[in-house]
């Protein structure tokens, strides 16, 4: 897969997003500020989320659209003034898509409707994300295939079933570029809800790339996916996770990010291959292992017993394994102390 430059896949490091969401706290320098945080950090890529409270939801004081749920980030607030709180003013976009170039990094967004696809294809946006809660809302998804961009997708509180249904539309739509997320939609999630051993799974199931989007607090579960083959990790991020925006509870802060970037890419360095045997940066230390030596002055026709050899560090002598097989055999010639032992100093009868 690629988006612009950026590669992704098991062949290249793991794809970073950083999420600014609502983390700008309504002001357009917050929202510039954390495009800079995730450009100095080494992000490859930094996410808006493109709506407004009206292209989501409906204004309403039903109970349907208060959040109840007494665990939620957002219990007792209603929908529509939670989405007006945290939605990213859409004259806010050119502006910090400029900042985003100008540093170097790469910026695009998720989509939440129709509206907001037309209009961040004015903008040029190189793909597009969409949420785990649309991920099964295919008009929109189909009007992003329309736009024959790189898609993500998020699949969050979906069964099996609903991604099978979902991958299918994607091919018959001829859709080929798009990958899926692991994701958890509980903020802060659990790392017990992770479950990233999914994602090699997925990858199996679906033959397309696999991330996580990752909810949970600090970064060990985003590097665990790493380790299971993620190639793709979206993290929000705040510049501070005290302040009283909609996600900077659960959201990174720029030194977490910084460490983020930097440890995913040694995990995937990590993984590596299937390989046994000294690596070539192991050679050298070959010498330490442990190898049979003379303990003391061995004299011509002297048999050798535990009294006089022994096994030691380094490795230039007869191998340990050998020891039983050299006990009572005779020394060919005058040994002295910490000479390594060779067959030639061994008498064959």
């Amino acid at each position: 897969m690629k988006i612009g430059k950026i590669k992704i896949g098991l062949n290249h490091k793991p794809c970073i997003i950083a999420e600014v969401s609502g983390n700008h706290n309504k002001k357009l320098k917050n929202a510039l500020k954390l495009v800079e945080v995730a450009a100095n950090a080494g992000a490859d890529m930094v996410k808006l989320q493109t709506y407004t409270p009206d292209t989501i939801t409906l204004k309403s004081n039903k109970k349907d659209f208060l959040i109840e749920d007494k665990k939620s980030l957002w219990k007792n607030q209603n929908l529509y003034n939670l989405f007006k709180k945290g939605f990213t003013p859409w004259e806010w976009h050119p502006a910090i898509f400029k900042k985003a170039k100008k540093l170097g990094i790469t910026c695009f967004s998720s989509v939440f409707d129709e509206t907001s696809v037309d209009f961040l294809e004015k903008l040029n946006v190189p793909a597009y994300k969409i949420a785990s809660f649309e991920s099964t809302h295919y008009p929109l998804i189909k009007r992003v295939i329309k736009t024959k961009k790189p898609i993500i997708i998020s699949v969050g509180l979906s069964s099996l079933k609903e991604i099978n249904e979902l991958v299918k539309f994607l091919r018959k739509n001829k859709c080929k570029n798009f990958a899926l997320l692991k994701c958890t939609s509980a903020y802060p999630a659990k790392p017990t809800d992770s479950n990233v051993k999914t994602i090699e799974d997925m990858r199996k199931k679906y033959n397309c790339e696999i991330g996580l989007s990752d909810h949970t607090l600090g970064i060990g579960a985003s590097i665990a996916a790493v380790s299971n083959k993620a190639t793709i990790i979206e993290k929000h991020i705040t510049l501070n996770r005290n302040a009283k925006g909609v996600d900077d509870k659960f959201s990174l802060e720029p030194n977490e990010l910084k460490s983020l970037v930097k440890e995913s890419h040694i995990a995937w360095q990590a993984l590596g291959k299937v390989f046994y045997g000294p690596t070539k940066n192991e050679i050298n230390s070959l010498q330490f292992r442990r190898s049979i030596y003379c303990s003391k002055d061995i004299k011509k026709g002297e048999k050798f017993t535990k009294n006089n050899i022994k096994v030691v560090r380094p490795s230039f002598g007869l191998e340990p394994k050998l020891f039983n097989k050299v006990l009572g055999k005779k020394a060919k010639t005058n040994l002295k102390f910490s000479t390594p032992l060779k067959w030639s100093h061994i008498k064959n009868k």
